[in-house]
């Protein structure tokens, strides 16, 4: 191990007792699986207000966890949100021409129009929302209908603008998730929280 490597795990050996010693109280009442989440949310965009805005549904963990490791598969609602996830088994259909061609006759948001393209598709697996409201908003509809197979929802979009009011909506749903409560949230919390899920499923350190 060379000494920059080493350099870099001491960093983040150091940062990760600090991110504890910040939000010990903030955590004391979570489950063990639940911590490691937040702690990753935390270490990873810095801010402690995670630990105090971030919730679960008493079910959340046990089905994310579930789900990835029967199909693996997760649907995110922009490229960037995939990017970040480690591994391979993250999608988005944001991107596809098909998606714009719904999005245009349907007048809905392309992401909105990704989640409706990936219900068409037979998707299942675990759902992760980082930035958008009206994707989240979709997921609900179409799971409510039964268009939409969710194992499990991340839901953290970010903004002023209906972030807040599509995150209470999944609380408010029988559906495993996960939530930042208010404004914050966006693609680091999105993929600090997949990640974590993944390397949970995985048997390692998150």
């Amino acid at each position: 191990m060379g000494a920059s490597t080493s350099q870099g795990y001491e960093i983040a050996r150091k940062s990760r007792e600090i991110v504890r010693e910040l939000i010990g109280n903030d955590i004391a009442g979570l489950g063990e699986e639940e911590a490691a989440i937040v702690e990753r949310i935390v270490h990873s965009t810095a801010d402690p207000e995670y630990a105090r805005i971030t919730r679960f549904s008493s079910d959340f963990v046990q089905a994310a966890l579930g789900s990835l490791r029967e199909s693996g598969s997760i649907l995110t609602d922009i490229e960037m949100v995939r990017a970040g996830i480690t591994g391979d088994r993250a999608v988005s259909f944001i991107r596809r021409p098909e998606v714009a061609e719904i999005a245009a006759g349907r007048e809905i948001t392309r992401a909105a129009a990704a989640v409706e393209y990936a219900a068409e598709k037979g998707f299942r697996g675990l759902i992760v929302i980082g930035n958008a409201p009206t994707a989240l908003m979709k997921v609900i509809e179409l799971v409510e209908d039964g268009s939409l197979d969710a194992d499990a929802v991340i839901g953290v979009p970010v903004g002023f603008v209906g972030a807040a009011e599509s995150k209470e909506a999944l609380r408010r749903t029988e559906l495993p998730h996960m939530i930042t409560e208010g404004p914050k949230g966006g693609t680091p919390v999105a993929v600090a929280a997949a990640n974590a899920l993944i390397a949970l499923s995985e048997g390692r350190k998150v």
